[in-house]
């Protein structure tokens, strides 16, 4: 009985221990930041600090589809599995540009 607990609690902490989750603040008409790095099957969550109007998270380039509309203090995440690097844009303001770089 104490070995499978131990071995539980082993499970667990390295469960724990590998998956993280970063945010990128929308603000200013930006992405904050612009580029993040992360490992393979991290979360990054995208959440709007504007005052108004709305934003969303397309990575185009991929062929991923565009993220919903995101509105003052509403998020929106991906999690992301595969190493490589992930440019996006906001698809209603093409010049807000941003990256993820998954290691």
């Amino acid at each position: 009985m104490t070995k499978k607990l131990c071995l539980l609690a082993i499970l667990f902490a390295a469960g724990a221990v590998y998956a993280d989750t970063v945010e990128v603040r929308i603000e200013k008409m930006k992405f904050a930041p612009q580029e993040v790095r992360v490992k393979a099957g991290d979360t990054v969550v995208w959440k709007s600090y504007e005052k108004r109007g709305y934003h969303t998270v397309w990575f185009k380039a991929e062929g991923f589809p565009e993220s919903g509309s995101i509105f003052p203090d509403e998020s929106w995440e991906r999690v992301f599995q595969q190493q490589g690097e992930f440019p996006y844009i906001c698809g209603p303001h093409p010049e807000m540009t941003g990256k993820v770089i998954v290691e």
